[in-house]
């Protein structure tokens, strides 16, 4: 972790301009004084070494640096987007299990069948397809065309709505990027149950409880998922990093008020200390 600190810091530092230069262009500061005050106050005039330093040490002491732009500390601005964001990782991941497990069991226990054909095929087209292209396309369908969903953002513009409304208003914006982000992770799990479901069937104790006379049903979901199951809870806890990197593009495409936009607009912004407090929780 160290390491990924240092040397995320030293090549974002080493890009040129910084959070004053955008201020100053921004017309926030308007003479060179006090650009050279607050390049002073941030630390911005020492050496690289030296702020790099600083940074770490600053970590170790959970201070993650000031934003300039938004003049909070970005532990505030991080911990005030992090709600969105996690729901979002939340439903994605569970409608990635959902989708991906029902797909490849039922496409295993059809094995060499149209339905087995139809598993495989959707698994292929959503493990090529990049999760910002399917996210436009089902914005394009759903939103545009059918009108039955909302475009973008996280809530809609009520006044005096009960928490119910809310909550289901929430729900309505967080089905599309729910799907754009999960439907990726869906179709390796689809491919990933269907290889465990394969390889567990032909195991002795399902032989063994096939011959007892247990019906075939049972047998799939009492001992063949229950087992092939294990390798999707692996890759769950592996990919849920991966998870929050593909928030990052998934966010910006639907305006979902998350990290991945405070991630974005700090990239922009050259807001060194917003990119790097990110990198560090996904890290």
């Amino acid at each position: 972790l160290v390491g990924i600190i240092v040397i995320a810091f030293i090549l974002l530092s080493l890009a040129p301009g910084d959070v004053v230069d955008i201020l100053a262009a921004d017309g926030s500061i308007q003479d060179a004084a006090t650009a050279a005050a607050m390049r002073a106050k941030f630390g911005l005039d020492q050496p690289l070494p030296m702020q790099a330093l600083n940074y770490v040490i600053g970590v170790f002491q959970f201070n993650f640096g000031y934003s300039p732009i938004h003049s909070l500390p970005v532990s505030d601005l991080i911990v005030s987007r992090l709600p969105a964001t996690f729901l979002l990782m939340a439903s994605s991941i569970l409608l990635s299990v959902i989708v991906g497990v029902v797909i490849g069991l039922y496409a295993a226990l059809n094995v060499r069948t149209w339905k087995d054909f139809l598993g495989s095929v959707f698994a292929i087209l959503f493990f090529a397809a990049p999760s910002f292209w399917v996210g436009l396309m089902l914005m394009v369908v759903f939103s545009i065309k059918l009108e039955l969903l909302p475009v973008s953002g996280m809530v809609s513009m009520r006044i005096n709505a009960t928490w119910f409304s809310q909550a289901l208003d929430i729900a309505r914006h967080l089905i599309l990027p729910t799907c754009a982000l999960g439907l990726f992770y869906a179709a390796i799990y689809a491919r990933v149950m269907r290889a465990a479901v394969l390889q567990v069937s032909k195991l002795d104790f399902v032989e063994t409880a096939r011959a007892k006379g247990v019906p075939e049903g049972a047998i799939a979901f009492r001992h063949i998922l229950r087992n092939a199951v294990l390798p999707v809870i692996t890759l769950i806890g592996l990919q849920t990093g991966n998870v929050m990197a593909g928030a990052v593009v998934i966010e910006q495409v639907f305006s979902w008020p998350g990290i991945g936009t405070l991630l974005f607009d700090a990239v922009l912004d050259r807001n060194l200390p917003v990119v790097m407090g990110v990198l560090i929780l996904s890290s």
